[in-house]
């Protein structure tokens, strides 16, 4: 029996395998112990272990969790994944490439005492012109109207350190990230600058801001990443977007929930999950209305007026994005003008949320009027060898470990996917 339901954009292969991996997610009994083997796979220094060396475990890992949350391991995979979706019916794309850096805490340590020795100059000049080749090639990879995102820490020791000093880039990640900069404005694509740990996010804000004001003078070419589960934001974002408007360049706005619960101190984030709906809800209400309300007020001594912005709405939650579309179906109707707005889910997760996307950008997008609102709908892929990937699949199942509620959504929603074609449902 056909489904005509939201997710009926799935293949058989996608939705049993969703199925399947999502119902380990979601039951604590088996994603402890399946937590604790990719645990052990990522930080093993065993060539035996390596995926990238051992044909059986890669045929393992490559056809289930790999091809569940990845792109690809080369540029031809990753454009065959993109087609895909594509073809699906999402706008675009967010294509990031996997590579980062892991320090053992004696490394961690060692970050704070610089060193000219010319061995280590070396490392950090290969580290950061690996991180420059593999985000060119990523933005290689895109199309006009995709994403890229960025992570300064892939760029290696050096980036870490003067992240952690909040100091400016050494001139050699600095020129590397002006050239992606410059390739991803005439690829006419944009970059996401992704939040990572509390500890180095001053300086992430401040380097994201540095490329903003050269580059977002027309569109927003570079991102901002905005953690609603953190006290800061609401602050965060206003002293932003008051630089936005008082150096009249657009602010581009990635709004998520956050993912580094489980290491940043506790007391960074509000004191409830209800907190954090809030907190988003708010922020991303404001910046679709270009107007400052609830938590979100102005700086201190700034003009209440708002500036140019863009969002990337990045959220699982169905009831934000829903909430989201509300906001612009109202403002289609009323004739308020719009600003450009992206809703974004990972590969692989949130998929009744991103099907319902699709879904409603496919049906308004035969009946196109001033007053209709078609949802710009598109997926985080990440892509690099599955070594490489690794620590990116890892973070994935404990994303789905702190978030187990949103989870079981998740699979109940496949359930009755699967139920349907069956004819064991309604649509």
């Amino acid at each position: 029996m056909p489904s005509t339901t939201a997710m009926s954009c799935l293949s058989w292969p996608n939705l049993l395998r969703s199925y399947a991996i999502t119902s380990i997610s979601s039951i604590p009994v088996l994603l402890k112990p399946s937590l604790a083997i990719m645990k052990y796979l990522t930080t093993s220094k065993s060539r035996f272990l390596n995926p990238d060396h051992n044909r059986i475990l890669h045929a393992l890992l490559k056809h289930t969790f790999y091809v569940q949350f990845c792109a690809g391991e080369t540029p031809v995979e990753v454009r065959r994944t993109i087609q895909s979706l594509k073809h699906i019916g999402y706008k675009g794309v967010v294509l990031c490439h996997a590579r980062e850096v892991v320090l053992s805490k004696e490394e961690m340590t060692a970050l704070g005492a610089p060193s000219e020795s010319s061995e280590h100059q070396e490392r950090d000049t290969g580290e950061i012109t690996r991180w420059r080749d593999d985000v060119l090639e990523t933005v290689n990879l895109t199309q006009e109207g995709d994403f890229v995102a960025l992570k300064f820490t892939g760029a290696g020791r050096q980036a870490l350190q003067h992240l952690r000093a909040t100091t400016p880039c050494a001139p050699a990640l600095r020129d590397a990230v002006h050239d992606t900069c410059k390739l991803a404005q005439k690829r006419g694509v944009s970059l996401l600058f992704d939040a990572e740990y509390a500890w180095l996010q001053d300086g992430i804000d401040n380097w994201t801001m540095y490329y903003m004001k050269h580059y977002n003078k027309e569109r927003a070419v570079v991102y901002g990443t905005y953690q609603a589960y953190a006290k800061r934001a609401p602050g965060l974002l206003a002293r932003h977007l008051a630089e936005a408007q008082k150096n009249d360049f657009v602010l581009g706005v990635k709004l998520v929930r956050g993912a580094y619960m489980g290491s940043d101190p506790r007391e960074l984030f509000w004191d409830s999950i209800e907190d954090t709906h809030k907190c988003y809800d708010n922020l991303a209400a404001c910046v679709m209305r270009r107007k400052y309300d609830g938590l979100l007020q102005p700086a201190e001594g700034q003009s209440p007026e708002f500036p140019r912005v863009e969002l990337m709405l990045a959220s699982h939650n169905h009831e934000s994005v829903r909430k989201a579309q509300a906001i612009r179906d109202q403002q289609a109707k009323s004739g308020e003008e719009r600003i450009r707005m992206t809703y974004g889910q990972l590969m692989g997760m949130a998929d009744h949320v991103s099907c319902e996307i699709v879904q409603q950008a496919n049906t308004r997008g035969t009946d196109i009027t001033p007053t209709t609102e078609i949802p710009h709908g598109v997926k985080y892929l990440t892509w690099g060898s599955l070594g490489i990937t690794m620590k990116y699949l890892l973070r994935r199942a404990y994303e789905n470990q702190d978030a187990v509620s949103r989870t079981i959504d998740a699979r109940k929603a496949l359930g009755r996917e699967i139920a349907v074609r069956l004819g064991l449902a309604r649509a």
